[in-house]
């Protein structure tokens, strides 16, 4: 099964491409601000790499959040985009969860953290089965750090943007020296390839979008009430138009070309 994933729910970008378990090409980039210029080429990119076209694959998979407001619409909105044009199946992935999936830790509790606004973090807590699979002890949460260290009742492994940034904040509340441990800085960034391997599962299990998709929003994002505010069109329902098309040219072109090269 070939998969192509999406992150973009912070600042770094991230697009995989894995084909079963095997990474076929990856592209991450610094995008803060312009997910909405970058995210195609960076698709493209990717394709380009392996020699494959969207209709070459099985499925999409999406990070739905919580995180950038930005980010994430630009990126749900693609790849709904890239569903509409090409019937591909698509799975929506929460970021937490996936960061999760990167730390490979079976001996205590997982807690990835991402930034918030206004001084405040997401977190969610996870645990690895017997059976390798990721539970949730936690969902997915936003506060101030005091809020985050008082809902650690065990030995947690933490890392991520949110404890980056947060440090000292998080450490002064703790009651209890050793309550965490911290993660090696490589596990800090959202990665598209947990997104793909933990989308590829879904996918395989029959957990696929339904028409209406939106944001997994822990708050409020202030755009989104000011578009209610506004009674305009959403931002998500724009880019994905934009996308549509995009992508419903191109496959026109490449029929064209193709019928072309039979004659």
């Amino acid at each position: 099964m070939k998969i192509l994933a999406v992150e973009t729910a912070t600042a770094w970008q991230s697009v995989a491409l894995l084909d079963d378990d095997r990474l076929l090409a990856q592209h991450e980039q610094e995008a803060d601000g312009a997910h909405g210029a970058l995210l195609l080429p960076a698709i493209d990119h990717v394709l380009a790499q392996c020699g494959l076209q969207l209709h070459d694959l099985s499925g999409l998979a999406c990070s739905v959040g919580p995180g950038s407001f930005t980010g994430l619409r630009v990126g749900i909105a693609t790849c709904l985009g890239l569903r509409a044009a090409t019937g591909l199946p698509l799975t929506l992935v929460p970021t937490l969860e996936a960061m999760a999936g990167n730390a490979n830790i079976t001996t205590m509790s997982v807690c990835p953290l991402l930034i918030s606004r206004r001084g405040e973090v997401y977190w969610a807590i996870f645990r690895r089965g017997g059976d390798g699979r990721l539970e949730r002890v936690l969902n997915e949460q936003v506060g101030a750090p005091r809020t985050f260290t008082q809902s650690l009742g065990e030995p947690t492994f933490v890392f991520g943007a949110g404890w980056l940034t947060m440090d000292s904040a998080i450490r002064d509340p703790l009651t209890t020296s050793g309550l965490v441990t911290v993660g090696s800085e490589h596990l800090f960034k959202p990665s598209a390839c947990s997104v793909a391997r933990i989308g590829m599962a879904q996918l395989q299990r029959g957990e696929v979008a339904g028409d209406v998709v939106a944001p997994l929003y822990v708050q409020r994002a202030e755009a989104e009430i000011q578009y209610e505010r506004s009674g305009g069109v959403s931002p998500v329902v724009r880019r994905q138009k934009r996308v549509e098309r995009k992508m419903a040219e191109r496959l026109a072109r490449g029929r064209r070309r193709s019928k072309g090269q039979m004659l």
